[in-house]
Parts: structure tokens; C-alpha cells; sequence
């Protein structure tokens, strides 16, 4: 056994084990959005302290206890940290490089890959979680916001997922959200809430609504509902979104209280949940984020994005019996009977690997009988046999391992004939 086992939190992904599942979920998330026009982005897993701090909320969990800082040198004035989210970075990197001035607004930006948090781990919450997301920043349209909606719902069906539910939400905007505040603030005030929750309410009264404390939820009963509260551009936004949800066969839930964990949303926001997961039943959510560019330093420019969980939908298609149809890693097996024949059998590997077929060699085996189980194993259709006798009479052996049956093919033929096999 190692010495060494993988941090607290965290896992591997292994061939045989989970690792083609979770590039198979990361390819299906992410192929509606490719269809619809979004471009990949890909941004440093460390970045400035101070930009998550600002745009994802001094008063978030995130930011006053999951982040992961980074020790800095003595020399160095650098406060850095692991990102705990992907949208400001992605914000970041597009004002960075002003694609917002390139002339085709909104720009669609997807990105995929590994984020951040210091939490207790427990099934479904990892210190290192794995998500694809999408970002469309510069426009305002509610069609803009279903159609985020509409291609998540369409990357979980893609999967096969079907125990989910889409909660739905209108936070409002800078001109009607300051009306609830007051009104969610005077209700809070009279609730009996621990020392913590009391702060976190006069920084961002919202995010009292989020607690997931049953305690807390029981006082909640009776707050006050954000959507009465709502101007009529955002009740007529938040209808229009609906209105073509419902078009295009997208079910949703109301949810009153969806606020997510994230200062900066505004407008639309919602969630997918999964009914199999337990307590961590998010597998997906986000909305419109109106402010970050402008919180960030940068000129006013609308938004709206989603980040997808790849392991809780692992979790998601797991609860549900789910098995996806992987394409094999290894079509076809070589095995040699003797050096002549490995150095001739190795030769037709390469050049089948050049054709895009994929092909594997017996490496190392002592015997035909333990060639012929790492053949089986190896999850190939086809294995190559080829000894002194085939190699004299210019021929491999090309058994099919699912029928059993085996014919001798020329070898100059060899290409040609696997790939008429559609291989």
C-alpha cells in the first residue's frame, strides 16, 4: 500500500473505476452549449483574492470561510486564492481581453473544469468539485436567461436524468430590491436568530433565506415574498422567461426563497434539483447577474450564466440506475507469439492508431492463455494472433472476441479490412 492517500475532500478518477463516466457527463453538459454558440474559456484555477471577494460577496461562506488562500512568499504583496467559483473569473478574463468590444454582444463563453472550497466533506460536497458552466455576458433579454435554462435541461435528459426538478426565481433589480430589503429586514428583526445569522442578515438580508438550518426555515414561513415586491419590468422580465420555459416544454417549480449563495445575482435565478442526492440535492443552478462587470471594474454589462455539477450529476445518474453507453477505449488487441511477430504486430498497431483505430499490444505476457485474458479484459472487439507460421504465409489471425470466430487477413490488407469494419 502507499504511504499516501488523496487530501480529506477530494478524489480520483481511474480508468475501470469513474473516469470515463465523468468525461462522458462533462462532454453531454457541454454539447448543447457548442450547439448554441458558445465558445470555450479556460482561466487559472488561482486568482486575486480581492476578485471574489468583491464579486461573489464579503458576506458569503465563500469568502469568509471556504476560500483556500494562498501562502504568499515574504517579498511578495499578492493576496491569492483557489477559485471557489467560476463566473467572475470568466467575467474577469472577458474584460481582460475586451471581447465585449468586439462587436458581438452577447459574448457566449463555456468553460469546464475543477474549483475551490474549504467545507466538510460529506457525499455530494467535495474541497474539489468538478463543474462545466456557461457564461452569456452583454445583453439583457429574458430569452437569453431560457435559453441557459433550456440547454441545462437539455444536457440532464441528454444523460438520461429525469428525477429533477427546476426551482424558479425573480430576485428583482437595484429598483425594486430595495423595497423588499427593508421589508424582508423588519421581518428578520423580529426572529429569534443566532449572533452570526444577525450579522449576515444586515450585510445581505437575502442570504438569510438561503440557510438551509431547519431552525432557521421554520421562522420563514411567513417572510415576505420577493415577487410581491417586484417592479413591473421585472414582473413583466420574469413572466416572459416563464412564458418561454413553458414553449419550449420546460417544467419549473416556484420557489420563493431561492436566493442561491452569490451576492451578485439579480433578475432570474434558479436551481436544479435532484431527488436521489439527499441533503447536497443541487446538481446545477444560476441567473442574471446584472452588476458584476460594473463591481468588478468594468463597464455595464448584463449577464447571465449557470454552473452544472459533474459530480453530483455522477451521484445524480448513480441514484437513478443510470448506466451510460461508453464507446470502448480499445477496439482492437494484439497479441504476438514470439519477437518476430511483436516487432511485425507492433509496426500494424502504430499504423492502425494512424487510421484512428483503437488498438493495444500484449506487453510483457509470458504465455498465449494470459494474452488471450488481457485481450478479453482489455474490452476490444477484435484481438490480432500472429506468429512465425501466420508471418510466413503473410497473414494475421483476427479473431472476433464477442462470436468466437477467427479468420487469417493478409497483413497489407489488415487496415483496410478492420476499418470496413467500421472501426
Amino acid at each position: 500500500m502507499s504511504t499516501f492517500t488523496a487530501p480529506k475532500g477530494t478524489y480520483d478518477l481511474l480508468p475501470t473505476v469513474n473516469s470515463a463516466a465523468y468525461l462522458a457527463i462533462r462532454d453531454r453538459l457541454s454539447a448543447p452549449l457548442r450547439r448554441a454558440g458558445y465558445g470555450y474559456v479556460e482561466t487559472p484555477v488561482f486568482e486575486d483574492v480581492k476578485l471574489f471577494s468583491r464579486g461573489v460577496g464579503e458576506s458569503t461562506d465563500i469568502v469568509t470561510k471556504e476560500m483556500f488562500a494562498i501562502a504568499k512568499r515574504p517579498e511578495s504583496s499578492e493576496s491569492l486564492a483557489l477559485r471557489p467559483e467560476g463566473t467572475a473569473s470568466v467575467v474577469r478574463a472577458a474584460l481582460e481581453a475586451n471581447l465585449h468590444k468586439l462587436g458581438n454582444l452577447p459574448v457566449k463563453l463555456w468553460y469546464s473544469g475543477n474549483f475551490y472550497r474549504y467545507e466538510r466533506p460529506q457525499k455530494g460536497r467535495y474541497r474539489q468539485f468538478s463543474q462545466v458552466g456557461a457564461e452569456a455576458i452583454g445583453a439583457e433579454d429574458p430569452a437569453l436567461d431560457a435559453e441557459l435554462i433550456i440547454l441545462a435541461d437539455d444536457a440532464f435528459r441528454s444523460l438520461g436524468l429525469r428525477d429533477y426538478r427546476l426551482l424558479l426565481n425573480s430576485l428583482g433589480d437595484r429598483q425594486c430590491r430595495p423595497a423588499y430589503r427593508a421589508a424582508l429586514v423588519e421581518f428578520l428583526s423580529g426572529l429569534d436568530l443566532d449572533e452570526e445569522t444577525r450579522r449576515r442578515a444586515e450585510i445581505n438580508p437575502l442570504r438569510v433565506l438561503d440557510d438551509k438550518r431547519e431552525a432557521v426555515q421554520a421562522q420563514l414561513v411567513d417572510a415576505p415574498r420577493l415577487r410581491d415586491h417586484l417592479c413591473e419590468d421585472c414582473k413583466a422580465y420574469d413572466e416572459k422567461v416563464r412564458e418561454l420555459l413553458t414553449a419550449a416544454g420546460v417544467a419549473f417549480v416556484d420557489d420563493p426563497k431561492l436566493v442561491r449563495g452569490l451576492d451578485y445575482y439579480t433578475r432570474t435565478t434558479f436551481e436544479f434539483v435532484h431527488g436521489g442526492l439527499g441533503a447536497q440535492s443541487a446538481i446545477g443552478g444560476g441567473g442574471r447577474y446584472d452588476g458584476l462587470s460594473e463591481m468588478l471594474g468594468g463597464p455595464a454589462l448584463p449577464s447571465v450564466g449557470w454552473g452544472l455539477g459533474v459530480d453530483r450529476t455522477f451521484l445524480a445518474l448513480e441514484a437513478e440506475g443510470v448506466v451510460l453507453d461508453l464507446p470502448g477505449t480499445t477496439e482492437v488487441y494484439a497479441v504476438a507469439l514470439g519477437e518476430e511477430a511483436k516487432s511485425v504486430l507492433f509496426a500494424k498497431a502504430v499504423e492502425l492508431r494512424r487510421a484512428g483505430v483503437a488498438t493495444d499490444l500484449a506487453f510483457g505476457v509470458k504465455s498465449i492463455k494470459n494474452a488471450m485474458k488481457s485481450a478479453n479484459r482489455s474490452g476490444a472487439r477484435y484481438a490480432l494472433i500472429a506468429g512465425d507460421r501466420d508471418l510466413a504465409e503473410g497473414v494475421v489471425q483476427l479473431k472476433d472476441l464477442e462470436s468466437g470466430e477467427q479468420t487469417p487477413v493478409a497483413l497489407a490488407a489488415l487496415v483496410t479490412t478492420l476499418k470496413e469494419k467500421q472501426l
